[in-house]
């Protein structure tokens, strides 16, 4: 999966917004202004960044070579993904859709219903 298609999912999200805050090569996408992923654009090796569970992610981690620490974040919630197609896309959108949840989960009631409302 490219950084481009993996953008458009992360957009059709309800409430999604994108943010360049670290400059023009990390897209950060978030809902209700919280962070759920990271794509680092523009390089020959993209990957991106997405919340998870602690126990979940040392599980992806131990399953998938590809699937790492979360790169410049918290490394117990955070994963770093690389898009060089050794993991099918299914488990790439399983693993966004994971991460949105898992953010939409932690927002103040008013922003999940906020959310719910889109």
């Amino acid at each position: 999966m490219d950084a481009e298609s993996l953008r458009y999912y992360c957009l059709h999200k309800k409430g999604a917004t994108e943010d360049l805050p670290f400059g023009d090569d990390a897209l950060v996408l978030k809902v209700a202004g919280k962070m759920f992923a990271l794509i680092k654009i523009g390089a020959e090796a993209p990957w991106i960044n997405l919340k998870c569970d602690p126990a979940l992610a040392l599980e992806l981690r131990r399953k998938h070579p590809t699937v790492t620490p979360g790169y410049h974040m918290n490394k117990i919630h955070w994963n770093t993904v690389e898009l060089d197609g050794s993991l099918p896309d299914d488990k790439i959108l399983e693993m966004v859709d994971y991460s949105y949840d898992l953010v939409v989960k932690g927002l103040k009631k008013s922003d999940q219903e906020w959310v719910k409302s889109l």
